[in-house]
């Protein structure tokens, strides 16, 4: 009897680090959101998400410039990298889906299916499990899932008001989009040349039953380093 063998993982990789990245001012005065160091480890953020994909497998990444892009190609000439890259310049603004398929089309592969990350995400997980459920469920897009921390002490009650317990930055009720994805080779032609496909491909894969989401396994590291206290807090978890 033959056993059916799981879709081999992707090895390309679109790294979208086009941001302004106005709210972790002034770390992003004179560089790019992604090009920001986390505290302790000398290396920026893109340097551990190149290091992660290329763990997973990936050989070739794409990295999808804006904001002050000759810093981040300066870094990436520089830099010893372990895996191939290539950078294209968005000229002007394209939105969120137009700037991946402005990327997408600089992958080596078009025919096979490639990983997404937003440039601010710091996480490590198994990739080649998500493309795995991907696979599964024969989706055109998966998104991973995370559940953060609500950033506020939580105060419970009961029917009468009481206040029963304060919980500090208790887990949110809800899973958001972790910002890492993998898409099916098709996936690149739904994006919309401008604008947000978050707005428009995603919701249209959902009503299709093509968009999958994946929870990151329990135990998994994920931050979105936004603002300078996920930097202080991201170091904090790292000398931890």
């Amino acid at each position: 009897m033959t056993g059916t063998h799981p879709a081999p993982a992707p090895a390309q990789a679109v790294i979208l680090a086009g941001g302004q990245g106005s709210r972790l001012r002034p770390y992003t005065d004179d560089r790019p959101k992604p090009m920001v160091e986390i505290p302790g480890t000398g290396v920026p953020i893109i340097g551990h998400q190149l290091a992660w994909l290329a763990s997973e497998g990936v050989t070739d990444a794409v990295v999808s410039c804006g904001h002050l892009a000759e810093v981040l190609q300066a870094w990436l000439a520089s830099a010893d990298l372990p895996l191939r890259v290539t950078t294209v310049v968005e000229r002007e603004p394209l939105g969120r889906g137009g700037g991946l398929k402005h990327a997408a089309a600089s992958l080596p592969h078009p025919d096979r299916p490639w990983y997404a990350t937003n440039g601010d995400i710091w996480t490590r997980f198994s990739l080649r499990e998500m493309a795995a459920f991907h696979h599964e469920r024969d989706a055109t897009a998966t998104l991973a899932l995370a559940r953060p921390r609500i950033p506020w002490g939580a105060v419970e009650t009961d029917e009468f008001g009481h206040v029963l317990d304060f919980i500090e930055a208790p887990p949110s009720p809800y899973l958001i989009n972790a910002g890492v994805y993998v898409f099916s080779a098709g996936f690149a032609d739904l994006l919309p040349e401008r604008g947000d496909h978050e707005r428009t491909t995603f919701p249209r894969l959902a009503r299709e039953r093509r968009l999958a989401g994946f929870p990151l396994p329990q135990g998994a590291y994920w931050r979105a380093i936004d603002t300078a206290k996920d930097l202080t807090e991201a170091a904090r978890e790292l000398a931890r």
